[in-house]
């Protein structure tokens, strides 16, 4: 068993992944086996978060997940513990076998099965739904919201979420899907991802980790994630995505003998300023990350009428009229603080920039007109020559591409992720909690790293320049994505730990990195 951190990048597993691993192990073991392995490791962790709980209630569902409690409620009672358990009751279809045979031996024990929770537990397992709650998670579908079952559940997760006492999820937290992190329709009004949780929260993920627990409403959910594969070799299923950790984020080895050149050249293009609009702060902030993420010179050429030629808090960075960019040699950044100029630029940078990071307002621009669109489109085709894109939009940004909703968007992260690299052919980082890096032909990553620190204006156009900077040093636009995102919140999780109640500012952040 272990502990999810940020340390090491970990494979996961869709729910149709995960089902048809189960069914591979399974074949070669005896029954009930996996579900004896599951509910001995629900109760060691409970052990181990609540060794002084005095009183556990474990909330049991009508399918596998509820197996587990069972299991789980029968250690907890032969280590000595005060367990009650709670049952809706079996499904339209009875019990799983494996379920019915842990349900029978609780009632053997003589643990009490009671109609309503105890009204003095110290802690509580959820052990209602797992993945069963999923679309496919299980044979006979998502509960039915209709039935009594399923209102005694949504009184019983708010009873969870009301008390102080710590809670455990089995697998997942009842009401998230384990390949999405929406919440189940069951919910709506009452969505458990959506609960104001009082006491800590932890999630025992069995078998193999879900998508679904590290980006959207997962993380919040899931709180500490903790993993246990059961003794289950899943080396024979491909990934269905990878939660990226710092192991795969190689920092540049700088050589004594490098210079300036050795570390590339990034232009940041943007920052328009009007009459009534002044954007220039984006653009810098950009051209900061950028300098501080490492790259060799850094080049500012602001849009519209600004007249600023120096930043004196950054002299280090270099101004220059758009035109006067070499966009075949520099590693262009476009879009930050970009406004309605962008637009009469882009036709050249899509054309001309070897390694290109749109952001921001190029990429409402690129959706708002097609002929831009074919240009992006179109530099699929010179990757051969070095031609390299990243897109960093927010959803909403990503709304716009895709031509829907930031929800539709969010519904599904890993899905839009995809779609969009497959429009255009390029690495997209689709931001927010849990940051979805994808490329064609790569699976996807989902970033471990970050907290709501960032969310602040200006921050995603740190990560435009500290994308940047990753292409400039040479780094291929997938792993220069990956690096840029998982530093970008690694940032921020030391900020927490070191500064803890400070605000982390995008200028700050970028002074940080």
């Amino acid at each position: 068993m272990q502990k999810i951190s940020t340390a090491h990048s970990q494979p996961l597993f869709n729910v149709a992944a995960t089902r048809r691993i189960e069914r591979r192990a399974s074949s070669g073991l005896a029954p009930h086996t996996l579900m004896q392995r599951a509910g001995q490791a629900v109760a060691r962790l409970a052990m181990a978060l609540a060794p002084h709980a005095q009183c556990i209630w474990v909330a049991c569902g009508p399918g596998n997940n509820g197996g587990d409690g069972f299991e789980a409620a029968l250690h907890l009672h032969r280590w000595g513990k005060d367990v009650v358990v709670t049952w809706t009751g079996a499904g339209k279809n009875g019990l799983p076998p494996d379920a019915e045979a842990a349900r029978q031996q609780v009632q053997a024990a003589g643990i009490t099965i009671a109609d309503e929770p105890p009204p003095d537990f110290d802690f509580c397992i959820d052990a209602l739904l797992g993945i069963g709650g999923a679309p496919g998670g299980a044979p006979g579908g998502a509960p039915d919201p209709a039935r009594d079952a399923t209102s005694r559940m949504l009184l019983w997760l708010q009873a969870m979420a009301q008390s102080t006492a710590p809670c455990l999820a089995i697998d997942l937290p009842s009401g998230l899907n384990a390949d999405t992190s929406a919440s189940s329709a069951i919910y709506s009004g009452a969505a458990s991802a959506r609960i104001h949780w009082s006491g800590a929260r932890f999630t025992l993920s069995l078998l193999t980790l879900k998508p679904g627990l590290f980006t959207f409403e997962g993380r919040d959910s899931a709180g500490e994630v903790w993993f246990d594969d059961l003794k289950v070799d899943v080396s024979a299923e491909p990934p269905s995505a990878w939660l990226l950790g710092a192991d795969r984020v190689a920092l540049p080895h700088r050589l004594n003998s490098s210079h300036k050149g050795s570390f590339g050249d990034v232009a940041i293009l943007g920052g328009e300023s009007t009459p009534s609009s002044h954007m220039a702060g984006a653009a810098l902030l950009a051209a900061s990350a950028a300098l501080h993420a490492g790259a060799g010179r850094v080049f500012v050429a602001l849009l519209g009428e600004s007249r600023l030629a120096v930043d004196t808090r950054q002299p280090e960075l270099m101004f220059r009229s758009p035109e006067a960019l070499d966009l075949r040699t520099q590693t262009v950044v476009c879009g930050c603080g970009g406004g309605q100029a962008i637009k009469a630029v882009l036709p050249k940078v899509l054309s001309t920039a070897t390694r290109l990071v749109l952001d921001a307002d190029a990429l409402n621009a690129i959706a708002n007109d097609a002929s831009l669109q074919t240009l992006l489109q179109a530099r699929a085709a010179r990757a051969e020559q070095g031609y390299a894109t990243v897109l960093t939009p927010h959803p909403l940004e990503a709304a716009r591409l895709l031509q829907t909703t930031s929800a539709q968007v969010q519904s599904d992260r890993l899905k839009a992720a995809a779609q969009l690299a497959a429009l255009f052919q390029a690495v997209v980082v689709l931001k927010g909690s849990g940051s979805v890096i994808a490329a064609p032909g790569q699976t996807s990553c989902i970033n471990s790293s970050g907290n709501a620190l960032l969310a602040t204006a200006g921050t995603g156009d740190v990560l435009a320049g500290m994308a940047g900077a990753a292409l400039a040093r040479g780094s291929n636009a997938f792993d220069a994505a990956c690096a840029a995102v998982f530093r970008h919140g690694q940032v921020a999780d030391d900020w927490a730990q070191t500064q803890p109640g400070d605000a982390l500012t995008a200028s700050r952040l970028a002074s940080a990195i």
